[in-house]
């Protein structure tokens, strides 16, 4: 039977003086590197946008199915979110983050392996007999590191909040796509829209140039009236090729964030709506917003992450203490192996005394680390309180415009329709027929993009507060 023993600490009078100073050392690792870190600095606002919070509730509250009314575009928001290429990239990064998160926390376990060995050592050294030495075992072994100092413990804390981290930028990036889907599908549907005003105006257009024909070739009036409603209806044809080549790059840019290929039709509304909600927004209180916004979350994750790596940096300036114990059998032969017990004790107490400052530094690049991860997160706050102050006013502007366009477009259609009625009486000049059909054609367009407007303004509301990151499921509806 063999037994070794490599570096046995033994309570003795001996050894008395080392076990004072690991003592000494654990008291002032005890004084841990972190709590001198300079905390961040977070206002929070009396209200959201200005405005007194009359309800705890907001519309973020909502599930993106729950807050996007229209049938086609949930539809293709779902396929977004099951086929997006970058969103199954940062579901890659989340399960990555799991696994390494997994196997940190598995690093304070201790650590079994199984060995068969099988030498045939010699040693035929000079002026000394030649010496054969083959072994034969069978071992399994014990080896466990001793977080004396907490470095694996803050390794595992740092891992913990990178995983987090990676959740929220998953979820981040699923607000970002429902906004972009959103917003994509309203500008495709309006450039629709706009294409069908271009089409009806043509059609109006083309029957003035007939009709403008008809009295110049009676003499009733001069040719230049004549080429006037030509140049009307050769203005609003020339709109066609750009708005159906802007329809189809609008519609591509939908496919690919659907993970398609740009040979299919999306299928979508055939116009535009007033939104129905009312005029005040439910925006809910300032600070439930932090909670609510993923990407505040993740850089919060992000510098948990930063505390954590501060703390191992400091932990590993100290000792460590490394413990392995292997047992089996082991013999010159197969035939005496199962009468040749083995064991083996040792332990590892491993001490820096001079390495350039290495440990120290790395200790104070983590420290700028944390600070750098602390002031992006402070300003990472500022700029969602100041895109929810932002996206309020954007949305409230765009009401208005609204409202205002529809005036502006009920007084242009009667504006045509009577200065069709004087020209047709002869009391004004066809340039003013002209010049109402125009300011009518710009009032329709004008209307219709202040829809769209009015839509794009609340998706970038229902964002700025956090909306449009929760998974749909079945019992979501």
């Amino acid at each position: 039977m063999k037994i070794k023993i490599r570096n046995k600490i033994e309570v003795s009078i001996v050894n008395l003086p080392f076990i004072i100073a690991v003592g000494i050392l654990l008291v002032f690792a005890s004084c841990s590197g972190v709590k001198n870190l300079t905390q961040p600095v977070i206002p929070i606002p009396s209200s959201l946008g200005g405005e007194e919070p009359f309800d705890s509730l907001t519309i973020a509250d909502l599930g993106w199915w729950e807050f996007y009314g229209d049938e086609y575009l949930k539809e293709i928001i779902d396929s977004v979110l099951h086929n997006n290429k970058g969103l199954e990239m940062a579901s890659a990064r989340v399960q990555q983050a799991r696994y390494l998160y997994d196997v940190d926390k598995a690093s304070l376990l201790p650590e079994l392996s199984f060995k068969l060995p099988w030498n045939h050592e010699t040693n035929d050294y000079y002026k000394e007999l030649s010496l054969i030495d083959p072994e034969i075992g069978v071992k399994a072994s014990i080896s466990w590191e001793v977080d004396l100092f907490g470095s694996l413990r803050w390794n595992k804390k740092k891992s913990e909040a990178q995983f987090h981290s990676a959740q929220q930028d998953e979820r981040a990036m699923r607000m970002v796509l429902v906004a972009e889907t959103a917003s994509a599908y309203f500008r495709l549907v309006a450039l629709d829209n706009e294409l069908a005003i271009v089409k009806s105006t043509m059609s109006t257009r083309e029957e003035g140039v007939r009709l403008a024909k008809l009295r110049f070739d009676g003499g009733l009036t001069s040719e230049t009236v004549y080429q006037q409603a030509q140049v009307q209806y050769a203005t609003a044809a020339a709109l066609i090729p750009n708005l159906e080549y802007n329809i189809k790059v609008a519609e591509n840019q939908l496919l690919l964030l659907m993970g398609s290929l740009p040979d299919q039709r999306v299928a979508r509304a055939s116009s535009l709506k007033d939104n129905s909600l009312p005029e005040r927004i439910p925006l809910g209180i300032p600070s439930s917003l932090l909670e609510r916004r993923p990407d505040v979350r993740a850089l919060e994750d992000k510098l948990r992450a930063a505390v954590a790596n501060v703390g191992y940096t400091y932990a590993k300036r100290f000792p460590s203490l490394n413990i392995e114990l292997t047992g089996g059998l082991e013999d010159n032969d197969f035939k005496n192996l199962f009468r040749s017990p083995f064991s083996y004790v040792a332990e590892n107490f491993v001490a820096p005394l001079f390495d350039f400052g290495k440990r120290k530094k790395r200790y104070q690049a983590a420290i700028a680390a944390y600070d750098e991860a602390r002031l992006s997160y402070e300003n990472k706050v500022l700029e969602a309180f100041a895109e929810v102050d932002n996206a309020l006013m954007r949305y409230n502007s765009a009401r208005m415009a609204v409202t205002k366009d529809t005036e502006l477009l009920e007084a242009a259609h009667k504006y045509q329709e009577l200065t069709w009625k004087q020209y047709r009486g002869g009391t004004i000049n066809y340039i003013d027929v002209l010049d109402a059909q125009r300011r009518f054609f710009e009032a329709q367009i004008s209307r219709m993009n202040a829809i769209r407007d009015e839509h794009l303004a609340l998706i970038q509301l229902y964002k700025a507060l956090g909306g449009g990151w929760q998974l749909f499921s079945a019992t979501s509806k």
